[in-house]
């Protein structure tokens, strides 16, 4: 478990696992309306570090497509993502961190988004991309190229 963590955070999340993940409460469920919002939701909630917003969106069987083939299966495993991301920077985490769409390209129910990450502990922006994939309002899936050993910090 603890690969998979470090793949999308580094060290931010380097001390997930899955016993973290079972001692955090989840919120309920917050359906959106169609594919961009729940899209939408999710990047303002990430970028807001607001976890309860963020979880309210992923289903109980959700899954996560990390980098290097790694997956994440169920909503408690994926939440072990969010909890380390939305630590300060000082604990490892990134919150302060702020997404922004460069394009977007939707198919169905799955939202393509190429987006830029700014923080002010970052060197330069970080770029990366996203496939969510929807359903019936929630995150079923998500693909990701979120990788922070590609992440240029500040010394």
């Amino acid at each position: 478990m603890k690969r998979i963590l470090m793949t999308f955070t580094a060290v931010a999340i380097m001390t997930g696992t899955s016993a973290m993940a079972a001692d955090v409460k989840l919120p309920g469920f917050k359906k959106q309306a169609t594919p961009e919002a729940v899209v939408s939701e999710h990047l303002k909630a990430l970028s807001n570090c607001d976890f309860d917003r963020i979880m309210q969106q992923y289903p109980e069987d959700a899954e996560f497509m990390l980098p290097n083939g790694v997956w994440l299966k169920g909503r408690a495993n994926v939440s072990t993502l969010f909890i380390g991301f939305c630590k300060d920077r000082k604990d490892g985490g990134l919150k302060g961190a702020k997404f922004t769409n460069e394009e977007v390209n939707v198919v169905g129910d799955t939202v393509n988004v190429s987006w830029r990450l700014d923080a002010d502990f970052l060197a330069e922006p970080y770029k990366g991309a996203d496939a969510y994939v929807t359903k019936d309002g929630m995150m079923q899936a998500q693909v990701t190229t979120f990788d922070t050993t590609q992440m240029k910090f500040k010394k």
